[in-house]
């Protein structure tokens, strides 16, 4: 018994030091990556920003796509992530439970440091070419879906009488992304030319004015 015992806290221990490594050698990446860009960088470097071998690095992971692909899944992209589905707010009032969402978006990406460092990644520090055409597909993907939720709390909005009748709400939706898309990432390039969080919030009733909205 106490033999089994031990071979089970050895196991313990072992998968607890490899989720550490695997933590460690994401953390150099993020550096790396941010610092040289991701078309530049060598798994060498990771490994040396890491003060780990090469040879650790490929017991985790395959190649530096994989790294790259690990690195993102890791942190939620603020305009990646799922607008927050509560079935009684969006009833309730659709424009503001997406004001609250799109205000948790800027939040985390003004305040979250590894959220914004991945973010600046993904959005300035890659070049996304064969290698990487997975990773870019899953990309436009995930971005499909927000824009869908996006559409589907403005056409919510528009049965309440929150937005225009006229309005097409799946036009609107991807000219929405769009606007709060770019906000982050002109703010990622240039952090102290504006609020990120107040003038995102100003831009964004400014638009939904734009499209007859009913802000309560």
């Amino acid at each position: 018994p106490y033999s089994q015992h031990s071979q089970n806290r050895m196991a313990r221990r072992t998968k607890e030091d490899a989720l550490i490594t695997r933590d460690l050698i994401l953390d150099a990446a993020e550096r790396v990556f941010q610092r040289r860009g991701v078309a530049r960088t060598a798994l060498q470097e990771i490994a040396e920003e890491a003060q780990i071998t090469r040879g650790a690095i490929y017991w985790h992971f395959q190649n530096k796509v994989d790294v790259f692909d690990a690195m993102l899944q890791r942190v939620k992209l603020p305009m990646l992530t799922r607008l927050n589905s509560q079935p009684l707010a969006e009833s309730d009032n659709p424009l503001q439970h997406l004001r609250q969402n799109v205000a948790s978006a800027f939040n985390e990406t003004v305040h979250n440091l590894q959220v914004r460092r991945v973010f600046e990644i993904a959005s300035h520090r890659v070049e996304y070419g064969d290698d990487l055409q997975a990773v870019r597909d899953r990309h436009i993907a995930e971005r499909a879906e927000r824009v869908m939720d996006l559409a589907r709390v403005l056409t919510l909005a528009q049965a309440k009488g929150q937005v225009c009748p006229q309005v097409g709400t799946h036009s609107a939706a991807i000219g929405l992304f769009a606007l709060l898309d770019g906000l982050m990432n002109n703010w990622l390039l240039q952090p102290e030319a504006f609020d990120l969080e107040v003038v995102g919030a100003q831009a964004l009733d400014a638009y939904l004015v734009g499209l007859g909205g009913v802000l309560l």
